[in-house]
């Protein structure tokens, strides 16, 4: 059963740009660190997969399992585990979290203006 989670995790991963694995989901975040995660992808207008982890405590365990992260939310770029809440924040504030979304050649809505 955790293999299947595992793969089904590395699945969702592979077929989508960007991830926010959550509690709850983009529209109706259940709680506060996820509810900022999300706010930050909107307002740099990156579109992304919300993942409500609440739905399911295999996937609830088997994210924290697959990055070896403990807390959720949990956000991947093309594939790669970028971060919790706080640095996604740090990200954001820096101005990386924009020029990672660059680099990696993510489709968005976010014009310096």
């Amino acid at each position: 059963m955790a293999e299947d989670i595992q793969a089904a995790i590395k699945k969702t991963i592979d077929d989508n740009d960007v991830v926010l694995f959550m509690k709850g989901t983009a529209k109706f975040p259940q709680c506060g660190f996820s509810a900022t995660a999300a706010k930050i992808l909107e307002v740099l207008g990156v579109p992304f997969k919300d993942v409500n982890v609440l739905e399911s405590s295999a996937l609830r365990e088997g994210i924290k399992t697959f990055s070896n992260w403990p807390t959720i939310p949990q956000l991947y770029i093309k594939g790669e585990f970028v971060g919790g809440c706080d640095i996604m924040r740090e990200m954001y504030q820096a101005g990386e979290l924009h020029d990672l979304v660059c680099q990696k050649g993510i489709p968005h809505s976010h014009h310096h203006g």
